[in-house]
């Protein structure tokens, strides 16, 4: 305290949104099936989870699938459109399939921004509307619709070239090709959802998976570059209640551990990944969600710091590059002068304020706009 000399600084960071996100280049998203939250946070059966990327991670604790919806193919539907289409059941794509492109993939096309689904178990020969080895068209909501597949042509190219197999994956990341949308479906043997050999057991399965794929994700220029991965489940049993699990792995993630209790559906996993890249209209549902913000660094200031003799300094956190920022003070908080405008190619600044002097209060507010 004897260093401050007497200076009253108070730090007020004030957002333009309270939904802001930080910029974020790529997403990685993988779908695992049928439990609830409750049986996975803890369970000896997932340690890779629970001893490793939850320590990294943030998390959801009220996290769900809309209320009602099963089994699996309406849920992959409402994560990429808002909406199942009144469609509940898990039938493939000859009878279920949809004309209309109100769905992500088509809006991503539409702003120029790439996309690409990874299937284990497909070849990426053909479109696979149907079961193929341990694939599954129930969870590829791609294959769905009627502009990725030329309405259930196979051997349409625009599909095939979109619906790859997995093991693609490594040489896109490899290579730097990978898309900025990416949505990852295991097998059913590594999604937990089949009891396979050789643990049958469906939780240990899905966790020795993700403890052999996710750190290859993590170790990627892509996920490095502000890239983002989230894991999160379809829905549970029809006789389990419960949250899902979601968590968000990510360099601008609030991270080590963090959680909250806000309530999201997969309107909010939707919505946030519009808000991302930036797409509208929002669709279906995810425009009365809340989005997924919270689980990441929050805009405003990380560090306030008085330099004797020179002022003080300011460090921000959460700028998206390329937006104006205005750095305001004020003396009672009820009338702001601006003291610097910026935009910034980075996601943070510092900035010397040397008209604050010893005994007089200032607060500070950090504005950002498109």
């Amino acid at each position: 305290m004897k260093k401050l000399a007497g200076l009253l600084v108070f730090l007020l960071a004030l957002r333009v949104t309270a939904q802001e996100l930080p910029p974020i280049k790529t997403i990685f998203v993988i779908v695992m099936e049928n439990h609830i939250w409750a049986d996975i946070k803890g369970s000896p059966d997932a340690p890779f989870i629970n001893s490793v990327m939850l320590q990294q991670a943030s998390h959801c604790e009220d996290y769900n699938s809309p209320p009602g919806l099963h089994p699996s193919l309406p849920n992959y539907l409402w994560l990429e459109a808002g909406t199942n289409f009144g469609i509940v059941d898990d039938n493939d794509p000859a009878a279920d399939h949809q004309n209309s492109t109100n769905h992500l993939a088509y809006l991503l096309e539409l702003a120029g921004i790439s996309w690409r689904t990874y299937q284990e178990d497909i070849s990426g020969a053909y479109v696979p509307l149907t079961s193929t080895n341990l694939y599954a068209p129930r969870h590829n909501p791609f294959v769905y619709f009627d502009d990725v597949t030329g309405t259930n042509n196979k051997y349409y190219s625009y599909g095939i070239a979109h619906i790859r197999p997995y093991e693609e994956l490594w040489r896109d990341l490899t290579n730097n090709t990978v898309a900025r949308y990416n949505f990852i479906t295991p097998n059913v043997c590594h999604d937990m959802h089949d009891s396979c050999y050789p643990t049958y057991n469906v939780i240990r399965q899905g966790d020795d998976w993700l403890a052999s794929e996710v750190p290859k994700i993590l170790a990627s220029h892509a996920w490095q570059d502000q890239g983002a991965l989230f894991l999160c489940w379809d829905e549970s049993e029809q006789s389990a209640t419960g949250p899902l699990g979601m968590i968000v792995l990510a360099p601008s993630a609030r991270g080590d551990g963090y959680f909250n209790r806000i309530h999201y559906t997969h309107s909010s996993t939707l919505r946030t990944f519009q808000e991302i890249f930036g797409v509208t209209p929002l669709l279906g549902d995810a425009a009365n969600a809340n989005n997924l913000s919270d689980l990441f660094t929050q805009f405003g200031f990380s560090a306030i710091r008085w330099i004797p003799g020179a002022g003080v300094q300011l460090t921000t956190r959460g700028i998206i590059p390329g937006r104006t920022n205005w750095l305001q003070v004020s003396a009672n908080l009820a009338s702001w002068t601006t003291i610097l405008t910026n935009s910034v190619n980075a996601n943070t600044f510092t900035f010397l304020d040397r008209a604050a002097t010893n005994a007089t209060p200032r607060f500070y507010r950090l504005v950002q706009r498109p």
